[in-house]
Formats: structure tokens, C-alpha cells, sequence
């Protein structure tokens, strides 16, 4: 008798580990502190996202903050690799051998994603690589970061676009992005139509060109937010909004990219897509010390420059 209840709770304690083992771990990395209080919160950002999957049945997520895990063995049997950071020369995953490392992991099929400026790579390094693993990416003197206000009239039958219904959000929205060629493999997630306003900085490395000054007189629709499927059957994507924490508190806003994280990892994503609350209390925890409170007026674009004509 004794044997059978020493048996007994081996075998019950036992499931707990099994099914640990069985999640899959997504890795969120989020960049050092940077800009001003309520912007590029990477930290509070990754652990509100950690917090609104804690429950998801069959996936384990872990947040690393202030950039690259100190071990990259940390990244070792990941399901997926999301990125919320700098982007550029800052790039975690363009400082020292991170990149090479990130290569090894896409070739075991590896999802990848990235939020706000982490889509920017270098053109010298890490664009090639971007384009591959996630589809796009921002080219400095092609793609711009204006503020303004993206109205998302429809969303496509997609996993990432599940339970999203259409919506407005003022944001820093990158566009007029690099794809691959012919969007080979890419499906566009969210897209509007930047109106002139967006145009209210002079030419510069992220502020204007002429082409995208051509594309927005045209009316051309832009992706803020896409999908990439690999040839090897990886996943990838990125979004392109995120730089004000405020519209983490935004249903639609949080749930692309929460469905975007299970979907790059080959997470089943619900019909609904993810369900998570966030209380205003909420998004206030986890701000980088930044020596000032965050803006809590609303966002006011800055006016366009006065035409010369």
C-alpha cells in the first residue's frame, strides 16, 4: 500500500513538469530606455504583453529588458523572438554577434517579429536579413515616421487580424516601408491612406523623399502592418505603430500584436483573437524612470509648414 501512494504522488506531481514542457517559450526582448516619458516604453510595453498572455493556454512568455539577454542561451528552444527597441545603429540585434545568432535560431524555423523602431535595420546591416525573416522593414531616405492619425477601414482574413474590427489610432506610423520583391510572401495587415498632412516635415532621412511625397498625392494605400511566411515555412512580422504606451490600453491596438506574437510563434490564435483587459492603473506600471511624468494630455499633431506658394 505504501509503494502505491509513493507511486501515486510521483505520477501527480509529474504533470505540472510535462506540461511546462510542453509551452512554448516566446522570448520578448525589450530595448534600453530612450525618448520621453510615454514613449518607446519597451520594458512596460514587453511585460503588459507578457501579462495578457500569462494565461494562454500552452505558451510560456519571457521578457528580457535593457536589451539582449546578458546569456543568449536564453534564446535557446524559443518558438519565437519579438523585438521593442531602437532601431538602427541602437539595434539589439545588430550589436556585436546578435544577428548571427538570430540567423541560427530562423533557420530552426524560429519566429520573428518587430514593434515600433525595431523594424529598422541598417542597409549595410541586418535589412537583407529583415527582408528575409519578417518580409519588410524601414529604409532610411525611402520609408518616413510621421504622427498622425491611421484610419483602418478593413482588415484581411488573417490569424493576426482575428477579433480586430476596424479603428482610428494617432501614432507615429512608419510607411512607404521596404518589402520584398512583389511582396512575395508577405500579407499586408493593416493598411490607410496617409492624407497630405503627413508630409509636414522638409526632406530628410525618415521625414520625406519625393517618391513618398508622389505616393501620399496619389492617394496610395500603405502597410502599417504586415505578415511574412518564409520558404521554409518561418514566420515573421512587423508593426509599425507603438511609440505612445497610451494606445496599449486600445483593444483592437493590443490585439493585432498579442495575436501577431502566438501567430509568429505557431500558436493557434483564437477565433477572436486574444482576449486581455489593461486598466488605466496598469498601463502606468513598469515606466522607465525618465525624470518626468508621462503626457497624459491627448496627442496633438504638429501643424504642417505654411506653403510657399
Amino acid at each position: 500500500m505504501r509503494t502505491l501512494v509513493i507511486l501515486f504522488f510521483a505520477l501527480i506531481t509529474a504533470v505540472p513538469a510535462v506540461s511546462r514542457a510542453e509551452d512554448k517559450r516566446i522570448v520578448l526582448i525589450a530595448g534600453k530606455p530612450s525618448h520621453g516619458p510615454g514613449e518607446h516604453e519597451h520594458r512596460a510595453g514587453m511585460l503588459l504583453f507578457q501579462k495578457c498572455l500569462a494565461d494562454f493556454p500552452g505558451v510560456k512568455v519571457e521578457v528580457y529588458t535593457n536589451g539582449w539577454p546578458t546569456d543568449s542561451a536564453m534564446l535557446n528552444g524559443a518558438a519565437a523572438v519579438v523585438i521593442y527597441s531602437d532601431g538602427g545603429g541602437a539595434h539589439p540585434a545588430l550589436q556585436e554577434d546578435h544577428l548571427q545568432q538570430l540567423a541560427a535560431l530562423v533557420k530552426q524555423g524560429v519566429g520573428f517579429g518587430c514593434i515600433h523602431y525595431a523594424v529598422e535595420p541598417t542597409q549595410e546591416k541586418g535589412q537583407k536579413e529583415f527582408l528575409d525573416w519578417i518580409g519588410g522593414c524601414f529604409e532610411v531616405n525611402r520609408s518616413v515616421n510621421p504622427t498622425w492619425e491611421a484610419d483602418y477601414k478593413t482588415l484581411p482574413v488573417h490569424p493576426i487580424a482575428r477579433g480586430v474590427t476596424p479603428f482610428k489610432m494617432k501614432d507615429e506610423w512608419y510607411f512607404n516601408m521596404r518589402f520584398r520583391e512583389g511582396m512575395n510572401g508577405v500579407t499586408s495587415i493593416l493598411t490607410a491612406i496617409p492624407d497630405a498632412d503627413t508630409m509636414y516635415r522638409a526632406d530628410g532621412p525618415h521625414e520625406g523623399n519625393p517618391d513618398v511625397r508622389a505616393a501620399v498625392a496619389r492617394g496610395d494605400a500603405q502597410t502599417m502592418m504586415w505578415a511574412s511566411e518564409r520558404a521554409d515555412g518561418g514566420r515573421g512580422f512587423g508593426f509599425t505603430g507603438g511609440h505612445y504606451h497610451r494606445n496599449w490600453g486600445d483593444d483592437n491596438f493590443r490585439k493585432l500584436v498579442l495575436n501577431a506574437i502566438l501567430w509568429s510563434a505557431k500558436v493557434e490564435v483564437p477565433t477572436n483573437g486574444v482576449t486581455s483587459t489593461v486598466t488605466a492603473a496598469e498601463l502606468e506600471q513598469n515606466l522607465d524612470p525618465k525624470g518626468r511624468k508621462p503626457k497624459t494630455k491627448p496627442l496633438v499633431m504638429p501643424a504642417p509648414p505654411a506653403s510657399t506658394n
